[in-house]
């Protein structure tokens, strides 16, 4: 078994692939042609992203669609960076909602946390020095 990718359901395919371009320096690897799929080059995993409708399709009334005006989902995104600081101001630059400012953590790591357009929790991190 092998993890392979991680699909956000989000309300349009092509802002949510435009907004993590240009807050966090993704480049889009594909897009559908329906524009209801899409996927970003993220390293060894892939982050995707597909429609509401598409959700809706795959899981009928089992689906439930994120909203950056409640609560998120007990999920978040980790993306690694030398510079926590700098990704944070950049991101809510480009429109990511501010969750918890960079902190140096006690194990020596700093983490910072936002809210992205599509609602979804994406933790911004330096390594972890083993």
């Amino acid at each position: 078994m092998e993890y392979g990718y991680t699909i956000i359901y989000v309300p349009s395919v092509e802002d949510a692939l435009d907004f993590y371009a240009r807050a966090f320096g993704f480049d889009v690897k594909f897009v559908h042609e329906s524009k209801t799929y899409g996927e970003l080059n993220t390293g060894k995993t892939t982050l995707a992203f597909a429609s509401h409708e598409m959700g809706e399709m795959n899981l009928g009334s089992q689906y439930s669609k994120g909203n950056l005006n409640e609560k998120p989902f007990g999920i978040e995104l980790a993306f690694v960076t030398e510079d926590v600081f700098a990704a944070f101001d950049k991101a809510v630059e480009v429109g990511a909602v501010p969750l918890q400012l960079p902190v140096e953590k006690p194990w020596g790591q700093v983490v910072g946390y936002v809210r992205a357009v599509d609602g979804s929790v994406i933790e911004l991190c330096s390594p972890i020095n083993d």
